[in-house]
C-alpha cells in the first residue's frame, strides 16, 4: 500500500471508506461512535483543505484513509481519570481511520507512516471499539485517560512517544 496526501479527487473514495468504517463498527458492537452521519462530507473537505487527510492506495485503488493532524487538538486539552505521558512536547493526532474490508495490515502501515513523521502521537476511540483498541495497544500506545469529543461523548485516549536511543 502506498500512502499519500489525499486530494479533492479522492473525496468520494474517502467517504466510501468512512461508510465502510461505520458499518464495521456497528457489526462489531460499537454503535456509539461515528453516528448521525459522522464524519460528514464537510469534515473531510476541511481535512483536505488543511492538508491532513491521507489515503492508502493499492494497485491504483484508494483502500484506506486517515487523518494525521498537528496538535494541539482542543478535544485533547483536558483529560480525565489519568494524564498524558508528556504534555509539553508538540504532538500529532490520528483521526478518522478506515479501510476497505478486503485490506489487511492497514493499521500497521498507517502507524509506521505516522511514527516516521512524529515523535509524539495521540489517538482515541470509543470503549466499544474492540478492534481499534486491540490495534492501538498492539502498536505501543499507552492508555492515558478519558477525553470528550465536541459532542460530549467519552473516548479512551492513548499516547505513543518515540524513545530516544
Amino acid at each position: 500500500m502506498q500512502i499519500r496526501l489525499a486530494t479533492k479527487a479522492d473525496l468520494d473514495a474517502v467517504m466510501r471508506l468512512l461508510d465502510i468504517g461505520r458499518q464495521r463498527m456497528a457489526a462489531t458492537g460499537n454503535t456509539q461512535q461515528w453516528v448521525q452521519g459522522y464524519p460528514q462530507r464537510a469534515t473531510v473537505e476541511e481535512d483536505l483543505r488543511r492538508g491532513q487527510c491521507y489515503v492508502g492506495e493499492d494497485a491504483g485503488r484508494v483502500v484506506a484513509t486517515f487523518v494525521l493532524a498537528e496538535g494541539p487538538d482542543r478535544t485533547y486539552a483536558h483529560i480525565w481519570q489519568g494524564q498524558w505521558l508528556h504534555n509539553e512536547r508538540p504532538y500529532c493526532v490520528i483521526h478518522r481511520m478506515a479501510a476497505d474490508e478486503t485490506q489487511r495490515g492497514v493499521f500497521a502501515e498507517v502507524m509506521a507512516f505516522c511514527k516516521a513523521r512524529a515523535a509524539n502521537l495521540r489517538i482515541d476511540t470509543h470503549k466499544d471499539n474492540a478492534p481499534m483498541l486491540h490495534n492501538i495497544r498492539k502498536h505501543g500506545f499507552a492508555y492515558c485517560g478519558v477525553i470528550h469529543t465536541d459532542n460530549g461523548s467519552e473516548r479512551l485516549a492513548f499516547q505513543w512517544l518515540r524513545t530516544e536511543t
